[in-house]
């Protein structure tokens, strides 16, 4: 994990970062020691995307479930379900590995059917939960990690509500920022109060609220929320992205194949939704002016979003469409390999929340050109493993012309892009995780309120035996 300072303030582990109200703080490794510090945890992770929906919590989700498997604890995770038709191919060999192994979450998949505001999402069916409730039942879980807001959330907050159980909450997207690009209809003011609402509901509901960055801290500042907030930021897997040089070298022969105009060329790859709100149109704006400066560059778009075929003849308008090739979504796999056979990763996105691509690509070994907003000013920490720039046309084109064109300077860039990824490995931050769920029991556990509920939950408990003292029996 980085250095506190990195993040504009100085912070001592356990202690809290503001002494106004009960803010945000790092945990205490092994601190606290409660009723259930000793055992390893029951945990379930509640999410309304999940493989194979590519974004930044679908990699959070399953980052996280694994590196706390790998410290002895059980994860299961409930999601939509998705159809066939969404499944990502692949590209590379199926890799026999790390990441392959035994040690899997157990995954509850619940019906779902298309979200008409994104065709890429789902959305569980409510009349279901009866159904996850009993799935969840025979797991008997320790405490509830909340990923999402929507119908999968209230089933959380439903189930932990009736057993009694404590929930963390991870706030990772700033709707605030995206929910415009999906209802352009509604003035803009209407969906941020509309927006606003729902989130003080969820964080109001949870025991604790982990944010990835310092600016949604601010936000939960800003909504009045004052409850323990941990910064944990998600961290990347180690084993995803080391890859031997015949592995590269099998995966670029593939990619060419696939893709011709790669031949020969020089990548700039951005990774990420193919959406306006990542700002792909400043990205294409300053694409003809490097491809005339250096025609053996080639730009790869990995990824999908409702403004693919937008950007697609965008390009042909600027005539630069054999310069610029979209691949669709890439399997995880194959993108971390996609990384290590391109040279540059350019990232113009101003609403980030964390830069999740932007740390896996400096894991990669390549240099970063980055507009510094939100998620990425924290990642990149100034300019380590590359530059961070302003929202500035020119000036993000200088910089990309400083690593095509000074050798020296590309090399010291992608070292250092290696050195500073390697702070933010999944398995440090999981002991932090596991840490913040302790936390939060032996918070829940001696909370009055709480004690409470766990008296009337014991009598429904008793209440249900006794009008079905068969199946109480069976499930004994």
């Amino acid at each position: 994990m980085p250095g506190c300072s990195k993040y504009g303030v100085k912070a001592v582990p356990g202690k809290t970062l503001y002494q106004k109200g009960r803010s945000l703080r790092y945990p205490r490794i092994g601190a606290r020691v409660g009723v259930r510090e000793k055992h390893n945890m029951k945990i379930v992770m509640f999410t309304d995307a999940y493989w194979p929906r590519v974004n930044g919590v679908t990699v959070s989700v399953e980052s996280f479930s694994r590196a706390l498997i790998r410290l002895g604890n059980e994860v299961m995770i409930i999601c939509p379900f998705y159809p066939e038709s969404s499944v990502v191919g692949r590209i590379s060999a199926h890799r026999i590995g790390p990441l392959h192994d035994k040690q899997e979450p157990q995954i509850i998949r619940v019906p779902s059917m298309p979200l008409i505001l994104s065709k890429e999402d789902r959305i569980a069916k409510f009349h279901k939960w009866f159904w996850v409730s009993k799935q969840i039942e025979q797991f008997k879980p320790d405490i509830i990690h909340i990923n999402t807001e929507f119908v999968i959330a209230e089933f959380g907050f439903q189930y932990a509500w009736l057993h009694t159980l404590p929930t963390v909450y991870t706030y990772h997207t700033l709707w605030e920022d995206y929910v415009a690009n999906y209802i352009p209809l509604v003035p803009t003011f209407l969906l941020r109060f509309i927006i606003q609402g729902i989130s003080k509901n969820i964080l109001k509901r949870a025991q604790a609220v982990i944010v990835p960055t310092l600016q949604i801290q601010e936000v939960i500042k800003k909504y009045g929320i004052k409850k323990n907030n941990y910064l944990l930021p998600t961290g990347i897997e180690p084993q995803l992205f080391n890859r031997d040089a015949g592995e590269v070298a099998s995966f670029r022969e593939l990619l060419i194949q696939k893709y011709p105009p790669l031949a020969h060329k020089r990548i700039l790859l951005f990774a990420g939704r193919i959406a306006k709100e990542k700002n792909i149109d400043f990205l294409l704006a300053i694409a003809p002016v490097i491809i005339a400066k250096h025609p053996e560059v080639v730009f790869l778009l990995a990824g999908n979003g409702p403004d693919l075929y937008y950007y697609q003849e965008e390009c042909a308008r600027l005539g630069i469409e054999t310069h610029c090739i979209f691949t669709g979504y890439l399997d995880r796999e194959d993108l971390a390999l996609t990384y290590r056979v391109s040279d540059i990763f350019v990232f113009p996105s101003l609403t980030e929340t964390q830069g999740l691509v932007t740390i896996e690509a400096m894991f990669s070994g390549i240099p970063v050109v980055a507009i510094g907003a939100m998620g990425t000013l924290m990642v990149m920490d100034g300019n380590k493993g590359g530059f961070m720039v302003k929202n500035d046309p020119q000036e993000f084109t200088r910089r990309v012309f400083d690593l095509l064109e000074d050798r020296a300077l590309y090399e010291r860039k992608a070292a250092e892009a290696k050195i500073h990824a390697r702070e933010w490995s999944i398995d440090t931050l999981a002991v932090k995780l596991q840490t913040i769920y302790r936390d939060t029991l032996t918070d829940f556990q001696q909370d009055p309120r709480s004690r409470r509920f766990i008296k009337v939950s014991a009598y429904l408990k008793r209440l249900k035996k006794q009008w079905d003292p068969a199946g109480a029996r069976q499930r004994v």
